[in-house]
């Protein structure tokens, strides 16, 4: 049969749900990321379209150095074709049976933070918005991260950002994000920065010297979690 390339609606694939992560959606959704057909693919591979379906379910009797070809064709890394991103987004796991989604209380949006941290901010000083990882801590109810004098991170006295940080088991279909919307204070106590370095969590993972300490105080804090029934 003629393959006209990907059906309306979503990646072209011939067996098993589209939400399924298997080799047939992987070379399916790259083909479309490629603007490729099956016989596209097929072509740059050496192979024929028959063959290279085989191939896309593991079925069949077939040579394994042609996966090896279809995934140069594809353009991306064997292992990736083969068992997907090593390190991929979270995410990846089916969503979990009556999933439900609920607002979090202050108090509890700040017990989910904890004392220390990964998260992001976000700041829309620039030309376009940005979003950064940072290492936080907790102090009282606000938030510090520290960072270089220039960089992207680097907020003024006064200025308006937010702060995200969240938890996902993908095991367990669950996980909890609370969100901060503040205004940057730039701390220049010497016995303060003292106090904040020596605490667990406040060395950056980027290294470096990140002199900067910026505090972010909360004007609204809010959080949503997810779990199942």
């Amino acid at each position: 049969m003629h393959d006209d390339g990907p059906r309306p609606g979503g990646p072209d694939t011939d067996s098993g749900s589209p939400h399924e992560d298997t080799v047939a959606t992987r070379c399916a959704v790259r083909r479309e990321q490629l603007g490729l057909t099956r016989e596209d693919v097929a072509r740059r591979a050496g192979m024929s379209v028959p063959y290279l379906s085989q191939l896309e379910t593991f079925g069949g009797d077939f040579d394994p150095a042609a996966v090896i070809r279809l995934a140069a064709a594809l353009d991306m890394p064997y292992d990736e074709l083969v068992g997907g991103p090593r390190e991929a987004a979270p995410g990846q796991q089916p969503a979990g049976a009556s999933p439900l989604l609920a607002h979090l209380t202050e108090d509890e949006c700040w017990q989910r933070l904890g004392t220390h941290g990964i998260g992001r901010i976000g700041l829309a000083s620039g030309p376009a918005p940005v979003i950064l990882p940072v290492n936080f801590l907790v102090d009282g109810r606000t938030i510090i991260y520290r960072t270089e004098t220039g960089d992207t991170a680097a907020a003024g006295d006064g200025e308006q950002l937010v702060f995200e940080a969240d938890h996902i088991d993908e095991h367990l279909s669950r996980g909890w994000s609370v969100l901060i919307n503040g205004t940057a204070e730039r701390i220049t106590d010497p016995g303060t920065v003292e106090s904040l370095a020596a605490r667990p969590g406040a060395e950056p993972w980027a290294g470096g010297k990140r002199n900067l300490w910026i505090r972010v105080r909360p004007g609204q804090v809010t959080g949503r979690t997810i779990h199942t029934r």
